[in-house]
Formats: C-alpha cells, sequence, structure tokens
C-alpha cells in the first residue's frame, strides 16, 4: 500500500471511504497526481517514485490553517 497526499481547495468534494482515479501529469523531472474531475492534486512526485495505480481509496481529510488535505491509499503490491 502506499498514501499520497492530495491539496483539495474546498470542503466536501470527496468524501473517507469513496474510491477515485487519478490523472498523470508531466513536469520536466516530477509527476503530478489530479484527482478526477479536479479535485485535488498531488505534490511532485520525483521520476523514480511514479505512481503505479490509478485507482485508490480516500482514507482521511483534514483541515489545517492553509487548507483540505486528503490522503489517498493505492494498492501497489
Amino acid at each position: 500500500m502506499r498514501i499520497i497526499d492530495f491539496k483539495m481547495e474546498r470542503e466536501g468534494l470527496l468524501e473517507v471511504g469513496q474510491m477515485i482515479t487519478v490523472t498523470e501529469g508531466r513536469l520536466p523531472s516530477n509527476y503530478y497526481y489530479t484527482i478526477d474531475p479536479s479535485l485535488a492534486m498531488s505534490g511532485n512526485i520525483p521520476f523514480p517514485e511514479r505512481l503505479l495505480s490509478k485507482e485508490g481509496k480516500v482514507i482521511d481529510i483534514e483541515e489545517n490553517s492553509r487548507g483540505f488535505y486528503v490522503k489517498v491509499e493505492f494498492d501497489e503490491d
């Protein structure tokens, strides 16, 4: 299992337990992932740590002073 954090701008777009899919984007030296349809975005992921699975499950949503953060678990076993 692998867990990745995503930044979500507004409350209520996703729920704990929800299954999601991600779209992969590529920068010159990193990948980034967006929860479809553009609900939340990951930070930059180095090339060697590329996500293998494109489907995951929301396991937690946290709010802090900077916004909402979604933890998604991906099965990469």
